[in-house]
């Protein structure tokens, strides 16, 4: 499956990995906030989604870290979505 494919699913996770603060001053539909600083904590529960999970941030490069150390602990059907705009353009396509 694709980034594209995954943001088409209706049972997909979108996971926003930047800070509360800027969760809080928009984010996508639907996403939860967990961010980059806090994955670690929550491997077992990202491990644990039965769906498609993107990740995004502001830019890409958190949610590419975050991609990165989340495929190392055994994530699979797991994307980056890049950055809020990207997602959300994504989602209006």
């Amino acid at each position: 499956m694709s980034l594209q494919q995954a943001m088409q699913v209706t049972e997909r996770t979108l996971i926003d990995v930047r800070e509360i603060h800027e969760f809080e001053m928009g984010h996508a539909p639907g996403a939860i906030n967990i961010p980059l600083s806090a994955i670690q904590g929550k491997v077992d529960d990202i491990l644990s989604y039965s769906t498609p999970v993107v990740l995004y941030c502001r830019s890409g490069m958190r949610s590419g870290q975050a991609l990165e150390f989340l495929k190392a602990m055994g994530a699979k059907d797991i994307y980056n979505g890049g950055g809020l705009e990207d997602v959300l353009a994504l989602m209006n396509a």
